[in-house]
């Protein structure tokens, strides 16, 4: 697929997708083929949203080698072709990279989210290179995933310009040390799609940005959809508005939750269980909301309209 076909797939909210587990922490294959199907039945189709699979809140780097192509697969077949389907690829080396980015682009995958091969401690030759060779080697959109916070995930904007030009690079989910320097954004925008990854889908969308992040797609689409929709239309105020009632108050418990437990999935998963679209626990070491945490996140869901 040519890259300005893949741009306009790579747009809206990301909906990073909690991977369903039984009791037992295996696949619920089940659910996630449920998860899917609801997602599509709502809205979320080509143009108007991503289907995020084996992110961070997928769980996706405690999935084993046999559990991704499963998820994968299910998602896939779900969706038939009617949705974006992005997976996550986690700090591998070249060769495992591309590898696992050929299984995608089998399975179906449109796109892939990639980070950094941080463990290789790269030089910014060397993550050049990595993204050119991966690029080189499929037909499917890839986003980077600049993470900046991790020793060896630093991507300078001089390496940014030179993977802008590559043929699948089609979108960087994008966020920056210093935030005074987040209008950098525009070096690229007429290249690449730019995906907010600071809560900050407005001021995103108002310098060239293509989607966001921090979404609720998973637990209520419908939001995020609108969201969407006003950001496009450029009304601007209404999106802020319509953003912040949901993403305070539900970003405010995971600084709750997380002084007694971690895990980028367990709120997700408890939003999903409370809403009626149930996912099964996390694995652990990470935990499920204790009583007083899910009574809490009740109310906050109901105070929001969701519930």
């Amino acid at each position: 697929m040519d890259k300005a076909s893949l741009r306009k797939l790579i747009v809206g909210p990301m909906g990073v997708l909690p991977t369903p587990f039984d009791e037992n922490y295996q696949l619920d294959l089940g659910r996630m083929n449920a998860m899917i199907q609801r997602l599509i039945d709502s809205g979320v189709t080509h143009g108007k949203g991503v289907l995020k699979i084996a992110s961070a809140v997928g769980e996706g780097p405690m999935l084993s080698d046999t559990e991704i192509p499963a998820l994968l697969r299910t998602a896939v077949k779900a969706a038939d072709g009617r949705a974006t389907i992005m997976l996550g690829i986690h700090y591998k080396d070249t060769t495992r990279a591309i590898e696992e980015a050929k299984m995608a682009q089998d399975m179906g995958a449109i796109s892939l989210q990639v980070t950094p091969p941080i463990w290789n401690m790269p030089t910014q030759e060397d993550m050049y290179d990595f993204f050119y060779d991966l690029s080189n080697a499929i037909d499917i959109g890839i986003m980077i995933y600049h993470t900046h916070w991790m020793t060896g995930g630093f991507i300078e904007v001089e390496t940014f310009e030179k993977l802008a030009d590559l043929d699948n690079i089609a979108a960087i989910k994008w966020s920056v040390p210093n935030n005074d320097d987040f209008e950098l954004m525009t070096k690229f925008t007429d290249k690449v799609n730019m995906i907010d990854n600071t809560a900050n889908p407005v001021g995103n969308h108002k310098l060239g940005g293509r989607g966001y992040v921090q979404s609720y797609l998973d637990v209520n689409p419908k939001f995020d959809l609108k969201v969407w929709e006003l950001l496009e239309a450029k009304q601007y105020d209404e999106a802020q508005k319509l953003y912040d009632s949901a993403r305070i108050p539900l970003h405010s418990m995971y600084e709750l939750v997380s002084k007694r437990t971690g895990g980028q999935s367990i709120l997700h998963k408890a939003m999903n269980e409370l809403m009626g679209n149930p996912v099964g626990p996390s694995r652990p070491p990470s935990k499920t909301l204790n009583t007083e945490e899910t009574a809490e996140l009740k109310r906050r869901l109901q105070d929001i309209g969701w519930l």
